[in-house]
């Protein structure tokens, strides 16, 4: 499909594409996803936290990452209990208003919550509905091929739904692309933790968040265009904390706090939308695939509380953010309701005080409205370091 469905950018001033790809990111209505279909085009839908979205990107289709969206519930509420997280429910309204159109839905059993989605989902539309199984147990010597097997699994849907048949050299070229898409989103995270003034937290969270409502070939133009801008930025270094943010790997914050946060420190790493960049290396092309792209979730990955890999302890890894990233601090958050991000409070906040690195607890919840409070609270524990 050659016609561009986020076009509104080229030529523009920097500033003007970053607060287009602002206003992308804070409009529910997902107008890139509703111009794909009207150009005739698919669309794979999938939850947090990874999905292999060159499978889907190999058939044509367009792979939509659902993050949940700042909306009112009047029709997901009644599928789900009080106490389970926001994300949840607020995914599941902006399909059932219609407002996000799918023809196919996957979810992963990341949490007892996640675990049932995909059948909520299927109970209320005709399109397939699956569930991605990644591997419970990534030590394995057999985790690879399992996970293989599953990729091939949902290859044969996504061929059905799209109505054509995925060659190797399809799923190659789509490795490339992700690839190339991949390697940009590390050189804008280089930016935020080398340079941390010439991007806001904000601006840096839509660059890479835009990726996730458009053709991957159309956000490596976008960020090809944008990074070298970034670059040449004269704007002067302040005397802020640098702060590590970590607790976005499923729920996504509001914008206005990782807006608030940006004003009040660097926020030089994050785990926000790590599902996007979740492998760290470029995949390999050569022999097999789909056992490659596979075995990278494996071996290539970052971590988070929803894998369990005995080589990446997330108490270990966090320091090792920590430290790469050169942070003063660390802003320890979690989704309310989030049973894995709060069970990883308990031990991230263990392995910090044993290292002697601050950090701040706070919890947080996509449709907050108010962060007067909050913000009082951040700034009174940046200022105290500042001055101590």
């Amino acid at each position: 499909m050659n016609n561009k469905i986020f076009d509104e950018w080229p030529g523009k001033p920097l500033d003007e594409i970053l607060c287009l790809c602002r206003d992308l990111v804070e409009d529910p209505t997902y107008p890139t996803v509703k111009r794909w279909r009207e150009n005739g085009g698919k669309v794979a839908g999938h939850f947090q936290v990874y999905f292999p979205e060159e499978i889907a990107h190999a058939a044509g289709m367009l792979p939509v990452k659902l993050r949940g969206a700042p909306v009112e519930l009047t029709r997901a509420d009644s599928h789900f209990g009080s106490y389970l997280c926001s994300i949840l429910k607020t995914s599941l309204e902006i399909v059932a208003t219609g407002e996000l159109e799918l023809d196919l839905f996957v979810s992963h059993p990341i949490c007892d919550a996640a675990r049932n989605l995909a059948a909520i989902w299927g109970r209320n539309f005709d399109y397939p509905c699956q569930i991605l199984y990644l591997p419970q147990n990534p030590n394995s010597s057999q985790s690879a091929q399992y996970l293989s097997d599953e990729y091939n699994r949902i290859k044969k849907l996504i061929e059905k739904i799209a109505d054509r048949s995925i060659t190797e050299d399809d799923l190659r070229h789509s490795m490339n692309v992700f690839n190339e898409n991949r390697r940009l989103m590390r050189e804008l995270y280089d930016i935020k933790r080398e340079t941390p003034w010439l991007v806001a937290a904000e601006d840096a969270y839509c660059l890479v968040s835009v990726g996730g409502m458009i053709p991957r070939e159309e956000h490596n133009e976008l960020l090809q265009a944008v990074i070298p801008q970034l670059k040449q930025r004269q704007v002067k270094q302040q005397d802020r904390i640098r702060v590590v943010f970590e607790g976005g790997f499923c729920e996504q914050p509001p914008l206005d706090l990782i807006r608030m946060l940006g004003r009040s420190c660097y926020l030089v790493d994050d785990d926000l939308l790590i599902g996007m960049r979740w492998i760290i290396e470029d995949v390999s092309t050569e022999g097999d695939a789909m056992f490659n792209l596979a075995n990278a979730y494996l071996e290539k990955s970052s971590y988070s509380p929803v894998q369990h890999d005995n080589r990446k302890p997330k108490e270990e890894m966090l320091i090792r953010r920590i430290e790469a990233s050169q942070a003063d601090a660390v802003i320890v958050a979690a989704a309310k309701m989030c049973e894995p991000g709060l069970e990883e409070q308990v031990a991230y906040t263990h392995a910090l005080d044993e290292k002697g690195i601050p950090y701040f607890v706070s919890e947080f919840e996509e449709n907050m409205t108010s962060f007067e409070h909050l913000e009082l609270q951040v700034e009174t524990f940046l200022e105290n370091l500042l001055f101590a």
